[in-house]
């Protein structure tokens, strides 16, 4: 009789388990529309996106808050929303007031030792991503590996990397002075010096655009005012440079305001985050969005979407450097396209 051959056996597979993000970890979900940036949240996307929730405290202006965030990306972007309660929009950023005796004199805090206003000031957001994974103990601590507290001759410390060659990536959003933008900076190792009056906090180069202070070249009076009918109150804190003309003294009486700074869209590395945002009802939203992969080797790049990437948040209430700081880490995934 014939040889039966046996039956082969099919291999077994092995069924792939399901994708599951590290516990309390942002998850980005993949999207195929881009939510519209306008500081209000409300598009679907945003609906369907988990959120998480993170503290900060030990701020000045009693500051401590919560921070809601959101994530989503495409092929190309990664989308964010933060929104926090601040029960006060601060736009009262060191403003310009004419005196009864006709001079021009820029509002200060008495209280301010050198780069520490916490009355005359703006609210601001921070984000601090490591750059390759280069600032060691940042996963267990988050920024307070590069926290120098109390360091002279700031009354608040300095801000650097322990060793060369650690970076990190500042998202700084700052409510007056950046337009449709958050303003991008890094981290490095340098140490505080007349020289480097910033330590390791710098800017990311740019073109051209940004803020600058307005003041005429003595520093004695605005060098600018708004367009007819601009407010004399102060508000909204800035003058658009697309807007701005020559200083006319006549045009004030005394006790009026005019804004001190002078601002426009940033090109360049600095300027590539876009951003929108809104206060209501004690509540800041700010929408912005990045390229996953920038190029720059200023910023962090997600361009390994199965990686895990940690930042820490700080939120700063009407102040210019005492911000309320998260205690420890947080987790950006990405969850994978279907």
């Amino acid at each position: 009789p014939p040889t039966e051959i046996p039956p082969t056996e099919e291999p077994t597979v092995e069924p792939t388990p399901a994708w599951e993000a590290p516990e309390g970890a942002l998850v980005a979900l993949p999207v195929t529309e881009a939510p519209t940036l306008d500081g209000l949240a409300d598009d679907a996307i945003w609906a369907d996106a988990p959120a998480i929730t993170i503290e900060t405290e030990n701020g000045a202006n009693e500051s401590n808050t919560e921070v809601t965030l959101k994530a989503v990306y495409d092929d190309e972007m990664v989308y964010f929303v933060a929104s926090w309660a601040d029960p006060t929009e601060s736009f009262f950023r060191s403003p310009w007031v004419k005196n009864d005796d006709g001079s021009w004199t820029l509002m200060v805090d008495p209280e301010d030792q050198g780069g520490d206003n916490n009355l005359y000031y703006e609210d601001k957001l921070a984000f601090i991503w490591p750059i390759a994974n280069s600032m060691p103990g940042f996963e267990d601590r988050g920024c307070a590996v590069a926290c120098h507290e109390g360091e002279d001759p700031k009354p608040y410390g300095n801000k650097y990397t322990k060793e060369e060659g650690q970076m990190g990536d500042i998202w700084h959003w700052k409510s007056v002075r950046n337009l449709s933008q958050i303003d991008d900076q890094y981290l490095d190792w340098t140490q505080y010096s007349e020289e480097t009056k910033e330590a390791g906090r710098h800017s990311d180069p740019k073109d051209s655009g940004g803020y600058a202070d307005n003041a005429t070249e003595d520093k004695t009076l605005p060098a600018f005012m708004g367009p007819e009918g601009y407010p004399t109150d102060g508000s909204p804190g800035y003058i658009l440079e697309s807007e701005a003309v020559a200083f006319d003294d006549a045009l004030f009486a005394a006790g009026d305001y005019i804004p001190a700074i002078i601002k426009s869209i940033i090109v360049g590395d600095r300027g590539d985050i876009s951003a929108e945002w809104q206060w209501a009802d004690g509540v800041w939203t700010l929408e912005f969005s990045r390229k996953l992969v920038t190029g720059s080797e200023y910023d962090v790049q997600f361009d390994d979407l199965t990686a895990v990437y940690n930042f820490g948040v700080a939120t700063f209430d009407n102040a210019q450097v005492r911000h309320a700081y998260q205690d420890g880490v947080s987790m950006l995934v990405f969850q994978p396209a279907q």
